[in-house]
């Protein structure tokens, strides 16, 4: 187990690199990925089990403890990235099937990732987690409302159907590896340290799949969306980081926040296009996916160095104040 663990946290360590190569084989060799395209919505409960082991009262104590600075990261979540994706769609004219999956990506909760993130950006994990955990746990509600209320007029939506594809690839299976958590405890927190690698191999799993079977309209389309892409989630960043500085949140708050509203579970919105959309549906979640993980580590490596020299200009006054 120990080694399985090992090969886990390389595998989370080195996520970015599976997801380029894996996107460049799927061009390459699309024949070879098209098969993952049917169980794409199988890897992401998966992947929604094992966070559902890795929950506790613990993450939740942020919620109490800073129930406003919660409150604020999941509403600036559900308000700051729809609304974006709505702007961009409308005002970019952007194809029906494009602009509904951009939306789709804008209405998903926070994904994973930025938990990590926070971490490495050196702010406020706790929240980060309670945030995120939030945000997961009412998408069933909110994720389906929002796609229904502003994609209906690109394309059709049920919102029924929507509904009830969240509840059985977010809510149930988070609510098993609760339910496996509480009932198996330490075995369930020995399994939850290999839960990196299978957090790996699903997102890069989904992505391959999408990009397999999309590979005409990427090469047709692809840099445009990437365009849209990133400028949705600069938005969400910089929009994410201000709303909280304006609601004068401590610094490592601010900072959680931006990473909280900025990277969204893009693998969610690629499984419910691809089960209730077009292909290319999919495409904005899948470059999402891949865009995100190149982000977010450049600004958490920036705002790393940022707190290292602020530390280290912390010492050096400490030092001339006790010389």
């Amino acid at each position: 187990m120990n080694t399985l663990a090992r090969i886990s946290t390389a595998a989370g360590n080195t996520f970015i690199y599976w997801v380029l190569l894996f996107t460049a084989l799927a061009m390459l060799f699309p024949s070879g990925f098209t098969w993952i395209g049917p169980h794409i919505s199988i890897l992401l409960g998966i992947i929604m089990f094992g966070m559902g082991l890795t929950l506790s009262l613990e993450d939740f104590k942020a919620v109490f403890k800073q129930p406003l600075a919660v409150f604020v990261g999941v509403a600036a979540q559900y308000i700051i990235m729809p609304g974006t994706a709505y702007l961009l769609a409308v005002g970019l004219n952007l194809p029906p099937e494009v602009a509904v999956g951009v939306i789709l990506v804008g209405c998903c909760p926070g994904g994973t990732a930025s938990n990590v993130m926070s971490y490495l950006a050196k702010a406020n994990v706790a929240m980060s987690v309670a945030v995120s955990s939030v945000a997961t746990l009412v998408s069933p509600i909110l994720t389906p409302a929002l796609i229904y209320l502003l994609a209906s007029q690109w394309l059709p939506v049920s919102g029924k159907d929507m509904f009830l594809s969240t509840v059985q690839i977010v809510l149930l299976p988070i609510i098993l590896g609760i339910a496996f958590k509480w009932i198996l405890k330490d075995k369930a927190e020995e399994g939850a340290k290999i839960l990196p690698l299978v957090s790996v191999i699903g997102i890069v799993g989904v992505i391959s799949a999408v990009v397999a079977g999309n590979k005409q309209n990427i090469l047709e389309s692809g840099l445009a969306i990437l365009g849209v892409v990133i400028l949705h989630n600069f938005i969400g960043l910089v929009l994410g980081f201000f709303i909280s500085k304006w609601c004068k949140f401590p610094y490592p708050d601010q900072k959680a926040i931006s990473i909280e509203v900025g990277m969204q579970n893009s693998g969610l919105a690629a499984a419910l296009a691809t089960a209730h959309f077009s292909p290319i549906t999919a495409v904005p979640g899948a470059i999402f996916s891949v865009w995100h993980n190149i982000s977010g580590p450049m600004i958490a490596t920036y705002w790393a160095k940022k707190a290292l020299k602020e530390e280290e200009r912390i010492k050096q006054e400490n030092v001339e104040l006790v010389s």
